[in-house]
């Protein structure tokens, strides 16, 4: 970049911390094109003395050295809108605000200093950002038509898009649809309430923007957000172009030939609920094996669910749906006695009034216990142990209904893991054998029909990836309608499990962020978490190696690949996060705005002092979704901490390159310390697996730091979620103690 300016603020405690003439001076014999200091350059003056400056000297770059870049967003903005690129340094939250308390006042200033060499360092490299101009479809296809698909294709199509939706069954309304009445959604909350589906398949059956394909499946789906190619098969047949996908393919019900032990195919008098459901919607409740009206009813819950040996979650909706039932029989015959036996009653929130209401009308009892058996003899002899009635006792029914739990019409996530996994080994494995019978069972599991349901073309299979449970997974913390395949979107009881009311909720959200995805791609810009960014991945392909790293590793299957093995982008897939530049050895691929080599050059341009000046210098790596921001906050907050550390904000730890290692320890600085998300089963990384690769590339490092002689101690990789801000300050004063005990880096100086 040919023409740069630098904008220092002296506000909010930054004149006072810094020596500004200095750090100006600094940015002078770097080469930048002209400065200007300011008390407050967010207030409109300072922003018109920054566009006056851009005007007078024609700049093309624009450093800010301010606040952090999380801060007056709206303010800064503004100055490139049709003008030139801006880069923000964070001279408040990473060096005036946690550096008061220093030793030398030298040290805050050449902290400053450093931010701004490598401010410019990183803009020198910036290149314009060519926006996409793609031909974007307005269609959202729903996949099901349950109470979530159903709530989806009203939203969508309320906002102005056309709707496609697709029932591989002769008939819309999905599980829900042979229901009786629901769980009440409306107050007082304390009576069953009559079943929306037939009213919403009214609705979606008489609206001019739903085009409605029952006995559908599909065949194949191509091509990226905004341009998805989806062939159909069935009585349809058709081909079109969509701009978003709603999969709402709900659940079924468990398997209940699985739970022997609860007498359920030893006795006919042992139903499931949704077997009982089907006398409840006759009117007529009768014992299967004689006909006979029951003298009692007995409901066992959480069969099968919260239970190591079946499903392990809780189906959220069986609780709920029993009380509704008891309540149904009591309407159709007040003689039948009820009795539950549960693990624990789950009725959060306003269920609770749907709870005690259950209780009044219908006298049920209710008991707390294990079900270890129930005996058929004559009667069904429910035994229990660890019950609120005693140990080792049993009660008698006549007719026992299993609340049995949910299981996601999901692609079989089992066969997904294995079929990755064989292609890994297939095109990884050192073994000739492990290679040959691999590929054997790839062939075998990409053949595999049964399970499919989008029938995706990616390279990292044809369906969204499971989790453990058979559910799409997605960012349950911050985005949990975004799964890992951008533009397609889980909701209902395929997305978790959860009751009609919330399988609603879920579809409309789901739609919602359907439209927002076709809006975005109309712009050429990603979905969460980099929303509105409109750079994209450019691959060097004259030096692609076809390793297949950045096609295994990212978590979004942005990338294909062509008979050759090279990657195909498909840039409205990519969530902009750079794990693939992270992966990439040969470092062929860059963002106009982020690239091995900007982030290389900001290393370079530290200044690393000599070891007799006794000021080691650290280089902190940190993820700008969670690390960067309990770093400011930390500094909002009053603390401090070492002026030894350099903050380089960066998209992702999965965007680490190792290169980045050997710059930095190469020239001499005492140690690297990379701050990113959690991942794991309580936590996750932004985009799903950042963190987990970056750890994965560490434990490769620690040999090279031996071979070149120095401690593998003086890199390290540190989780931490937004809200530890408190652990910010102590992270980095013992990493610099223990930097300090280690003694400088053996390569300073060379």
């Amino acid at each position: 970049m040919e023409k740069i300016g630098v904008f220092l603020c002296t506000g909010c405690g930054i004149g006072e911390a810094i020596d500004v003439d200095e750090v100006i001076e600094a940015a002078d014999e770097v080469g930048c094109a002209c400065t200007l200091t300011h008390e407050c350059l967010c207030a409109p003056e300072g922003l018109e003395a920054i566009r006056g400056a851009v005007s007078e000297n024609e700049l093309d770059g624009i450093l800010v050295a301010a606040c952090s870049e999380r801060a007056k967003t709206r303010e800064f903005a503004a100055l490139t809108e049709d003008g030139p690129s801006m880069f923000r340094i964070a001279v408040r939250e990473h060096c005036a605000w946690p550096l008061k308390d220093a030793e030398e006042d030298e040290d805050k200033t050449m902290a400053a200093q450093d931010l701004v060499r490598m401010g410019l360092a990183r803009l020198d490299g910036v290149k314009a950002i060519e926006p996409l101009e793609e031909e974007i479809s307005d269609t959202v296809m729903v996949v099901g038509s349950g109470r979530a698909g159903l709530e989806a294709s009203l939203t969508a199509a309320g906002l102005g898009h056309p709707v496609v939706l697709v029932e591989k069954d002769d008939h819309l309304g999905g599980l829900l649809a042979d229901q009786l009445s629901i769980p009440p959604e409306q107050p007082p909350y304390e009576a069953p309430e009559a079943n929306p589906i037939p009213g919403l398949i009214d609705e979606v059956n008489a609206h001019d923007d739903i085009k409605v394909l029952t006995d559908t499946g599909i065949t194949e789906i191509t091509g990226q957000p905004g341009q998805f190619k989806v062939s159909l098969n069935g009585s349809s047949g058709l081909e079109m172009t969509v701009g978003s996908i709603v999969q709402a393919t709900g659940a079924k019900p468990y398997d209940a030939s699985k739970l022997g032990h609860l007498g359920y195919g030893a006795s006919p008098d042992v139903v499931t609920s949704h077997e009982f459901e089907n006398m409840l919607v006759d009117g007529k409740i009768t014992c299967p094996s004689d006909g006979r009206t029951p003298g009692r009813i007995a409901y066992i819950q959480c069969a099968g669910s919260r239970d190591e040996n079946h499903l392990k979650y809780c189906s959220s909706e069986c609780c709920i749906n029993t009380l509704r039932q008891m309540m149904e029989v009591k309407k159709i015959d007040p003689s039948i006695e009820n009795a539950v036996i549960y693990k624990d009653i789950r009725a959060p929130g306003l269920m609770e009034y749907f709870f005690l209401a259950a209780q009044k009308e219908t006298g049920g009892m209710m008991a707390r216990g294990e079900v270890d058996r129930i005996e058929a003899n004559g009667k069904l002899s429910i035994h229990m142990t660890d019950s609120m009635l005693g140990d080792n006792v049993a009660i008698d029914a006549d007719l026992v209904v299993l609340a049995v739990g949910m299981v996601p019409q999901s692609a079989d996530g089992e066969l997904i893991r294995e079929l990755h996994d064989s292609v890994h080994q297939a095109e990884t494995s050192e073994s000739s054998k492990v290679r040959e019978n691999s590929a054997a069972r790839a062939e075998e599991l990409a053949d595999f029909e049964g399970t499919e349901i989008l029938n995706l073309d990616y390279r990292q299979g044809p369906d969204l990836p499971t989790l453990e449970y058979g559910f799409p997974d997605s960012h349950f913390i911050c985005f949990p309608y975004e799964t890992r395949r951008t533009g397609i979107y889980a909701a209902g009881t395929v997305h978790a499990p959860m009751e009609s009311v919330q399988a609603a909720e879920d579809g409309l959200g789901a739609a919602m962020k359907a439209v927002q995805c076709i809006e975005m791609a109309k712009r050429g810009e990603a979905v969460h978490p980099r929303a509105g960014d409109t750079a994209y991945p450019d691959f060097f392909l004259q030096r692609c190696t076809d390793c297949k790293r950045c096609t295994e590793e990212c978590p979004f299957g942005t990338l294909n690949e062509n008979e050759k093995g090279t990657p195909e982008l498909f840039p409205l897939r990519c969530r902009r996060c750079g794990i693939c530049m992270g992966a990439c050895p040969e470092r062929i691929i860059s963002f106009p705005d982020f690239s091995v080599l900007m982030i290389a050059e900001m290393i370079k341009a530290m200044e690393v002092p000599d070891e007799d000046d006794e000021k080691p210098r650290i280089l902190a790596l940190m993820c700008e979704n969670d690390a960067v921001p309990a770093l400011d906050a930390a500094a909002a907050n009053g603390a401090t901490w070492n002026p030894w550390v350099r903050v380089i904000p960066i998209r992702c730890l999965g965007s680490m390159n190792i290169v980045w290692l050997a710059e930095a320890l190469s020239r001499g600085i005492d140690g690297v310390i990379l701050i990113g998300c959690k991942y794991g089963d309580d936590y996750q990384c932004h985009y799903v697996r950042g963190s987990e690769l970056a750890n994965t590339r560490l434990e490769n490092v620690g040999e090279t730091l031996e071979r070149l002689a120095l401690e593998p101690e003086r890199v390290k990789l540190v989780e931490l979620s937004h809200d530890e801000f408190g652990r910010i300050p102590q992270i980095l004063d013992d990493f610099a103690e223990e930097l300090d005990e280690m003694g400088p880096n053996p390569l300073k100086g060379f």
